[in-house]
């Protein structure tokens, strides 16, 4: 109204949108609040993606996630969850942070915000009520809440948590709602990277440890739902998708599990993959359900308890399939076991290097003469003969499978042993040998190979069954993984071995030949067995593990060790080849102590090439990359490389016998420049620097990529000049060039 004057002027609101329904949250505010102080951590990983944690505080650019440190977040104590921007001078609490990334008007539409983290937090069962006009479906775009897309794939619609059975969170798993469907995308807290963690959790660890029995399911949903009626249940991350030997299902050990697939051939392949992994484990009882008649593609867990189905009835009535029954436990007290003073069984080969039933993993670097030591031990003890002091109870039986050698150099090699008559005459009919084998032991090699093995019990029974090599034969199970991968060498020995074994007789001994890398000094000292693929499933498998390797490659003589479970050790033997026959040398002989003093006289040589060599590799593994002089300058004085003079010393040295090249060509790694340099960045063998990330389509896991360097020129070791090498895949050394004139 104007001063002085009676008019007065009205304003039209009528053409204004209607405000639409009031929003209603079904839920506590401050009790959701709560839940997400409690899981704090994982709320801010969801919300920023790109911040990190450092002490006792969560840092990250800015609300809308990108990397930085501005603006900071408290984890602990009274102000847990608060927050401040100092770039803007923003801040408030974890409902604020939640509200500003959604989009959401905190005043204004605060049970809508209620209702986006009850959702979130899986609590609420209940729709947002959305608003509409009397006069139009259609809602303006001013009304609709800003979304903030956490990737390309836009705003997670469901989250969870998988945790160890203490509660500490391992990894998140996002879903995805897109046009082309659904898809899911991992989160590893550890390395704070969209990648699944190695090896993958299970789903619900902290009920699963408590539990007798378990119910495991294809998807966190199924599962989830399960775990709303009382029931512990898990799932494997990636659901059907599941790569079963990447899995830790230890957490299933000692348990009786019940497998619910999905109604599908990709649902029924997973339970069965799945169960028996499970049964490897050590899982008390496992057993697959049947899905009942009727019920459509992909019917799960989820959809029973849609339908109304009685579930506590179905999983304790429905049929099954069992892969793993219940067996009794034996167990005796100590009463028991003091009070028995029966003899011991006699050993397969004394002293305890095989028991009855035993296993012996024999391994060795290709070329170290495992094979011939193989066969000339095995002859003995098919007749009867102590060999190197390994001696057989009697005459033993022995079936050789070998994957190596065809029949005519079989048979050359054979001859050549210098055996003594004696001994070849005894074992002429125990030692059976097949030659060279182009089998793999899965379910058909394993027919096969039990067929001969039977032809071969009933000619005299089997006392010992040999396989040479492993690798020649592996069958790493459903997955095809290779022996260097625990779980499928575990599938192997259990699946595979045994079942051999079991046809014939379950008390035979077993020894196993196996490749390994060729074994260092360092690697000697402090564990050699660690040299066996796949050692972690080994170890625990083998009663005795048996190595035989070169000390030093420019001797003939190698050393034999052996690694005892059903008996006290033994010490390391040092064995040569004389005259065609395996001897044992005496460690203090003139001709071993002169050698060692000559080894001891290049020793620190040879330390100070391995560490620099090492040095270069490691560092360019994490992307950083050297010149000689930049490299002399970083490290001096470390690891006992001596001064910086000294190391580009052993470098110049290196580089003219061909250990380190060097390369010119940074841009095509989107490395540094060079600048002022002689020969160019320094490169090993087999060295490689990080490349761009790469999404696996299947799983949504981010893998990093790496690039191969390849040397683009040398260091002439006649001349000393720089120059070109002419095939960068072949890595020549200066020493084989050498010994070849």
């Amino acid at each position: 109204m104007e001063k002085g004057s009676d008019k007065v002027v009205w304003l039209d609101f009528n053409d204004a949108p209607d405000q639409g329904v009031a929003l209603k949250s079904k839920h506590d505010a401050r009790e959701l609040k709560q839940r997400l102080l409690d899981s704090l951590q994982s709320v801010l990983i969801y919300l920023f993606p790109a911040g990190k944690q450092r002490g006792k505080q969560f840092i990250v650019g800015d609300l809308e996630g990108n990397p930085g440190k501005s603006l900071v977040v408290e984890l602990e104590g009274s102000r847990a969850g608060m927050w401040m921007d100092f770039a803007t001078g923003e801040g408030g609490d974890i409902f604020d942070a939640w509200a500003r990334v959604m989009g959401i008007d905190a005043t204004n539409r605060f049970p809508e915000l209620v209702e986006s983290v009850a959702q979130w937090l899986g609590v609420s069962d209940s729709q947002v009520q959305k608003p509409h006009t009397a006069k139009s479906n259609s809602v303006s775009s001013a009304s609709i809440p800003k979304q903030v897309p956490t990737d390309e794939l836009g705003p997670a619609t469901g989250k969870w948590d998988y945790r160890d059975s203490q509660g500490k969170l391992i990894a998140c798993v996002y879903r995805y709602d897109t046009a082309e469907g659904k898809e899911f995308r991992p989160w590893d807290v550890r390395s704070r990277s969209m990648k699944a963690p190695d090896p993958r959790p299970l789903y619900n660890q902290p009920q699963i440890l408590t539990a007798n029995q378990v119910v495991l399911v294809e998807g966190e949903k199924a599962a989830d739902a399960l775990i709303r009626l009382g029931m512990i249940a898990s799932t494997a991350m990636n659901g059907a998708n599941a790569p079963v030997a990447k899995t830790d299902w230890g957490p299933l050990k000692d348990k009786h599990v019940l497998v619910w697939p999905d109604n599908d051939e990709a649902g029924l392949e997973y339970a069965r993959k799945a169960s028996e992994a499970i049964a490897n484990v050590g899982a008390s009882s496992v057993a697959v359900l049947h899905i009942p008649d009727g019920k459509p593609d992909k019917w799960d867990a989820y959809d029973a308890i849609e339908d109304g189905m009685d579930v506590w009835s179905f999983v304790k009535n429905a049929e099954r399939t069992v892969v793993k029954g219940e067996t009794p436990i034996p167990m005796h007290s100590l009463g028991e076991l003091l009070a028995d003073t029966s003899p011991m069984p006699d050993d397969l080969i004394a002293p305890r290097v095989l028991t009855p039933g035993g296993m012996i993993v024999f391994g060795g670097a290709p070329k170290v003469g495992k094979s011939d030591f193989l066969l000339s031990w095995l002859t003995h003890m098919a007749a009867g003969e102590p060999f190197l002091e390994l001696t057989p109870s009697r005459p033993l039986r022995v079936f050789y499978l070998q994957a190596e050698v065809q029949y005519h150099y079989l048979r050359e090699r054979i001859q050549s042993m210098g055996l003594p008559e004696r001994v070849s005459r005894r074992a002429a009919n125990n030692l059976l040998v097949t030659p060279q084998l182009r089998l793999v032991l899965n379910d058909q090699g394993v027919e096969q190979v039990i067929e001969a093995l039977q032809r071969a019990a009933a000619q005299g029974g089997v006392d010992i069954l040999v396989i040479d090599p492993i690798r020649n034969v592996f069958d790493g199970g459903p997955e095809g993984n290779s022996e260097n991968d625990n779980n499928a060498m575990l599938f192997f020995l259990r699946e595979r071995v045994e079942q051999l074994r079991d046809a014939v007789n379950p008390l035979a001994g077993i020894i196993l030949a196996h490749h390994t890398k060729k074994i260092s000094k360092k690697q000697v000292e402090e564990d050699p067995f660690l040299a066996l693929s796949g050692a972690g499933s080994l170890r625990g498998y083998y009663t005795t593990g048996m190595l035989l390797y070169r000390p030093d490659e420019t001797r003939t003589d190698r050393t034999l060790v052996f690694e005892l479970r059903n008996g006290p050790g033994l010490p390391a033997k040092c064995v040569d080849k004389s005259q065609g026959k395996w001897i044992e040398l005496d460690a203090h002989s003139d001709r071993l102590v002169n050698q060692d003093y000559g080894a001891k006289l290049d020793a620190e040589r040879q330390r100070k090439r391995d560490v620099i060599v090492q040095m270069i590799f490691d560092e360019a593994a994490q992307g950083r990359v050297y010149t000689s002089n930049q490299f002399a300058e970083s490290f001096e004085g470390q690891a006992g490389l001596g001064a910086n003079r000294t190391i580009n010393e052993r470098i110049a040295v290196h580089a003219t016998k061909g250990d380190i090249k060097f390369f010119r060509n940074p841009e095509d790694y989107s490395l540094p420049m060079l600048t002022r340099s002689k020969y160019g960045y320094l490169c090993v063998e087999g060295m490689t620097v990080p490349a761009s990330e790469n999404i696996d389509t299947d799983t949504g896991e981010v893998k990093q990529a790496h690039f191969a360097i390849k040397p683009t020129h040398y260091k002439c070791a006649q001349t000393g000049a720089v120059l070109p090498v002419e095939n960068p895949d072949v890595w020549v050394y200066q020493e084989e060039i050498s010994h070849e004139s």
